[in-house]
């Protein structure tokens, strides 16, 4: 091969690398075309952002203290925030969120139950838009809804907890509920408590 021929080839391959690489940059915003939302990046220098873009956010732009813990979820960004009562702890962890504004509810709450291997039972409204779903899926099964921990509100039908399907995080997925990874569940499960402030924003 000559040096000419070598560097058309070379061209030719940087080329096609850099098209390459250009299409599988823009491929996401493609692909994940209504599952999840797009958002410009933050430029401001006062926020600070992890590898998944959740903003960390301040307790006391949202809550007058921190009595009992204090969870945040951000339905926007698809995230969820805990403050301990002593706010020495703070995490943040990636949730599932619900489907459409008629499923979402918004405002204060607070957790009223905690359940270790919840059973599922769907409420009348899913029963009447899925008649074929079961009446009951006990805790512990595979195919539970609720996964392994969930954090029953004060609101009817509305709760924090796991999931099984590991594909819901961070997508419009659920009836109303906000749903964690099984792992994040049992962590957020162990810190708070009866009586722990919940909002939803």
């Amino acid at each position: 091969m000559s040096v000419e021929d070598q560097t058309k080839l070379n061209r030719r391959v940087f080329l096609g690398t850099a098209a390459a690489g250009l299409g599988a940059g823009l491929a996401p915003a493609f692909a994940m075309d209504g599952s999840t939302e797009m958002v410009a990046p933050v430029t401001s220098g006062s926020v600070r952002n992890n590898v998944s873009s959740f903003r960390m956010l301040r307790w006391q732009d949202y809550f007058d203290n921190t009595r009992g813990g204090a969870i945040l979820v951000d339905l926007t960004s698809r995230a969820l925030h805990y403050w301990s009562e002593d706010q020495a702890t703070y995490r943040l962890y990636p949730t599932s969120v619900p489907l459409s504004e008629d499923l979402t509810r918004r405002g204060r709450t607070e957790v009223v139950q905690k359940v270790v291997a919840p059973s599922w039972r769907p409420t009348p409204s899913m029963k009447q838009r899925n008649p074929e779903w079961p009446d009951v899926v006990e805790g512990g099964a595979p195919d539970n809804p609720l996964g392994s921990h969930a954090l029953y509100l004060s609101w009817t039908y509305y709760r924090i907890h796991g999931t099984h399907d590991t594909r819901k995080i961070g997508r419009r997925s659920s009836n109303g509920c906000v749903g964690l990874y099984n792992e994040h569940i049992s962590e957020l499960f162990s810190m708070s408590k009866v009586g722990t402030q919940v909002l939803l924003i």
